[in-house]
């Protein structure tokens, strides 16, 4: 019986892949170059701890600096947190395809994830601490943690990883 595969399949595949990659790649990389341009606008034009209301009493750009991770965790030990963003860093890339199971929205979380663990990284390496910018808040009733875009990439990686896994059924494992 004949197979009605092309020959060149796997070839068609791995184009398909390389193309996927590529494109998961340079979104990556836009979110770093925005990411580190905020940063560095933010460091060049602000004083620490200075902050320009966008929206009053809801929204402002304020200089600060993170010396630890989410809301401070870990706050001054910046080769614990680097070391924690290589061992994520390396476990995404090896676990690739069986975290992504040939998904692409799996594929843009994973590297949308990265492109914010690089992002922090830099600055932990280049700043010793992380810039942080964007405050939501409610007059001086409720402040939200002050964020930047990698904070926005890691986030919403996670959230579309974990949508993903919801909506999309668990593919089968080759024994």
């Amino acid at each position: 019986m004949e197979s009605h595969v092309p020959e060149n399949s796997v070839a068609v595949v791995n184009k398909n892949k390389w193309r996927r990659v590529s494109f998961c790649a340079i979104l990556a990389a836009v979110l770093l170059f925005v990411d580190q341009l905020s940063k560095h606008i933010i460091v060049q034009t602000y004083f620490l701890h200075e902050s320009t209301p966008v929206i009053p009493d809801i929204f402002s750009i304020t200089y600060v600096r993170n010396f630890g991770a989410a809301w401070g965790i870990f706050s001054g030990k910046v080769w614990l947190l680097l070391l924690i963003s290589a061992v994520v860093a390396v476990a995404m890339i090896r676990f690739y395809n069986y975290l992504t199971e040939g998904y692409l929205e799996r594929e843009i979380a994973l590297f949308v994830i990265f492109s914010g663990v690089v992002g922090n990284s830099i600055d932990r390496v280049w700043r010793g601490s992380v810039v942080d910018f964007i405050d939501f808040h409610y007059k001086n009733v409720w402040s939200y943690p002050v964020f930047n875009i990698a904070d926005i990439a890691i986030c919403t990686g996670v959230g579309l990883f974990i949508l993903s896994g919801f909506i999309r059924p668990e593919r089968e494992k080759k024994k």
